[in-house]
Order: C-alpha cells, then sequence, then structure tokens
C-alpha cells in the first residue's frame, strides 16, 4: 500500500514508520521539519514537508495514497494550541482524505477518551473519533492508553541516577504496551478486514501502577530508588497558573490530564476481540517486566564497561603523574624475582 503516516517524528509515529517500511508498504510521511525527520528519509521513507492547517499541503500529500495512519498529537512546546492540532488539524486532515479518495484511515485515540469530557485532549479525542466515523472513511481507532518508553525517564534514570520519583498517591494503574507492539497493531489493521469501521482497545497484558513500577526497577538495578509525592492541588494550581499566559496553554491542557491518572480507575481494558480481529498472537505482545529487563541488562552493562574504563584512566593518569615511582616500583620487583631465583 501507499500509506501517509502523519506524526511520524514521534515517539509512536517512528514505530509505525518503521513496522510499516518492513512490511514492504511505500511509505509518504507528513512532517514540519525536514531536518528534524531526516533519519526517516534514511530508513526509506519519502519525506514531504506540510501542516495540517495548510490544505494546499495536505492534497499534494495524500496524492496516490492509499491509506493514512494518523499518529501526530501536539507536545506542550508546540507553538500551536492543542485545539489547532488535535481538532482543527484532524478535521482538516480527514476532509482531506475523503476527498483525496483514500481507502483506510487508522486513527490513534486514548481510551476511555468518552468518560472525561473536562479533560482537552479526551474530549478531543472523543470529538475526533465521532467526527472520522460520521466522515464516511473506512476507519480503525485504536486506543493505547501509555507507552512503555515513556517509563524509562519517568523512573528508570531517576532510580540509577539516584533522583527523585515523583508520584500522586493514588495514580491509576495503567496497562502500558511497547510502541512497537502498538505500530503493529496500525499496520496490521490496513489488511484485515474484521477491524474496518471499529474502534479497538490496545493495552499492554495487565495494568501496573507506580510503585510496582518503582520495586521493579529497584530489583533489576540493584539501586534504592528516591521517591516524592507530588499532591494533586498543587499541580491543578499549575494548571491553573499556566492557563492565564499564552504561553502556557498546551502545558495547562497537558497537565489537566493529571486528572485522568489522580483517579484511580485503572486503565486498563480486555483485549481478547482485539488479538482476535488482528491475527496478532498475545504472546507475542512485549511485557513490562522484559521490556525494563532488557533496559536494564543494556544499561547496567554499559555501566559497568564506563567504570571500568574510568578506573584504567585513573591508574595511567596515576603512573603519569609519578615516573619515577614507577620505575622505581619496577627496580624492586625485578631485584625481589632475582632474589628469588638465587
Amino acid at each position: 500500500m501507499n500509506l501517509l503516516i502523519v506524526g511520524a517524528t514521534g515517539t509512536l509515529g517512528r514505530q509505525v514508520v518503521r513496522r510499516a517500511l518492513d512490511e514492504g508498504h511505500s511509505v509518504r510521511c507528513f512532517v514540519r521539519s525536514l531536518r528534524k525527520a531526516a533519519f526517516l528519509k534514511e530508513w526509506g521513507a519519502e519525506l514531504i514537508q506540510g501542516d495540517l492547517l495548510d490544505p494546499q499541503s495536505l492534497t499534494s500529500a495524500l496524492a496516490d495514497v492509499t491509506a493514512v495512519i494518523d499518529a501526530a498529537t501536539t507536545r506542550a512546546t508546540d507553538s500551536l494550541s492543542m485545539r489547532q492540532v488535535d481538532w482543527d488539524g484532524k478535521v482538516a486532515l480527514i476532509q482531506a482524505a475523503k476527498a483525496a479518495g483514500v481507502e483506510r484511515f487508522i486513527f490513534f485515540s486514548i481510551l476511555d477518551a468518552e468518560q472525561y469530557p473536562h479533560v482537552p485532549l479526551m474530549d478531543i479525542k472523543r470529538c475526533t473519533e465521532q467526527f472520522l466515523a460520521e466522515s464516511g472513511l473506512n476507519y480503525t481507532i485504536l486506543r493505547p492508553c501509555g507507552f512503555m518508553q515513556g517509563l524509562i525517564g519517568q523512573y528508570a534514570i531517576p532510580t540509577l541516577e539516584k533522583q527523585s520519583i515523583w508520584v500522586m498517591g493514588d495514580s491509576s494503574p495503567t496497562a502500558y504496551m511497547d510502541t512497537q507492539d502498538i505500530a503493529r497493531f496500525a499496520v496490521a489493521a490496513l489488511q484485515r478486514s474484521e477491524t474496518e469501521n471499529r474502534s479497538f482497545p490496545v493495552v499492554g497484558p495487565r495494568a501496573w501502577g507506580s510503585y510496582e513500577i518503582i520495586r521493579l526497577c529497584e530489583r533489576l538495578s540493584g539501586r534504592e530508588a528516591k521517591t516524592s509525592r507530588m499532591p494533586i492541588g498543587l499541580l491543578r494550581t499549575i494548571q491553573k497558573t499556566a492557563r492565564l499566559f499564552k504561553w502556557g496553554q498546551n502545558t495547562a491542557d497537558r497537565l489537566a490530564f493529571t486528572e485522568v491518572i489522580a483517579s484511580g480507575k485503572p486503565l486498563n481494558a480486555p483485549m481478547e476481540e482485539t488479538y482476535a480481529a488482528f491475527g496478532i498472537d498475545p504472546g507475542e505482545i512485549t511485557t513490562l517486566e522484559n521490556y525494563m529487563q532488557e533496559y536494564f541488562s543494556r544499561i547496567m552493562k554499559k555501566l559497568k564497561e564506563l567504570e571500568y574504563e574510568r578506573e584504567r584512566a585513573k591508574e595511567k593518569a596515576r603512573i603519569k603523574r609519578s615516573p619515577f615511582k614507577s620505575a622505581a616500583a619496577e627496580r624492586a620487583a625485578t631485584t625481589k624475582a632475582s632474589s628469588k631465583k638465587e
């Protein structure tokens, strides 16, 4: 298939690109910065520069495209607002795809979006799902709830560097999934009629609470984690303050998502129907234990290598600083050896 992947430079989007290329699809990536997306071109993807809010660039990007996989979302540091990217931009993309005669449209939403209408990102995702379903396009909606990749910076690295891990007391257990596995579902949907015009949860084998993940990191690293409790009231205050400034709107909207995490309600869902529809064996999905085990195995090996190199460098520096002592030590060792022979 000729694919257009939107949000291709993101944590999830790049895995979708990699998976699609590996399975032999022709991949075109719709990006705002050609420089930041250069690695995708090296992989074999075609790059086309544009903006979701620019109708002309959308028309060019969608020429001869069979299917669209939309993994784009705004970041807290973006100059555009969440509403501009995640609503106005997505509406424009869906309408342009319909006009271009695109055969399939794969959209990434969020699990349980309909249950949090007061959270901006969740409400926008819910509205986009509804708009897509009513567009007349042949669609598939995937609803993940958390990426394992995000846990490295949140838990693993602070554990290794003895930095604070910030947690909320009653945070919601979350069924994280490896983005490589999520990408697998997205690309599989293109060939599976069972997935057409339907929505599916795409979540990991089980939900993990914050303290469970911390204990896992401690066990795998052999180090004790330092935890600090983040009061939900403080986050709400920061959110309200950020909303007072134009530059803080995206940050405020993102912080509103903490209401979902602090609800205490597990972010999880049954996956039997999803596995059956996509033809994927659940035994092939990465578990959080295995994901973190692989990370810590690599990083601990690297740390040992660095420690060995540092010790070697110290020894070389010591010898270099004391050449006469070293020579004397060498003569003493030679004399001692000669004495033993006699």
